[in-house]
């Protein structure tokens, strides 16, 4: 096994991670930019309000993708595979 492939492993298995953290980090954080700016334009500075609106779109969201997401693990690990078998000893 050379470095590049070594290199290109964790690559794609970075590339994957950030894929799969995407959608949840998105919907939070607009959700929590919609909320903050209604905090600032009602001046009601509630820490709890924002606390389960996240929770509820970033479950939302998970929900959504959950097929999406275990589509590319499974497309990932299928590539895994591969490069284990041509690797050869």
């Amino acid at each position: 096994m050379t470095q590049e492939i070594v290199i290109g492993i964790f690559t794609d298995a970075i590339w994957l991670a950030f894929k799969l953290c995407a959608p949840m980090l998105i919907a939070a954080l607009l959700i929590g930019l919609t909320i903050a700016i209604l905090q600032a334009a009602t001046q009601v500075q509630e820490q709890t309000m924002t606390f389960a609106p996240k929770a509820i779109g970033v479950t939302l969201a998970l929900l959504a993708l959950a097929p999406w997401m275990i589509n590319q693990i499974i497309d990932f690990m299928n590539s895994m595979f591969e490069r284990i078998a041509n690797v050869g000893f």
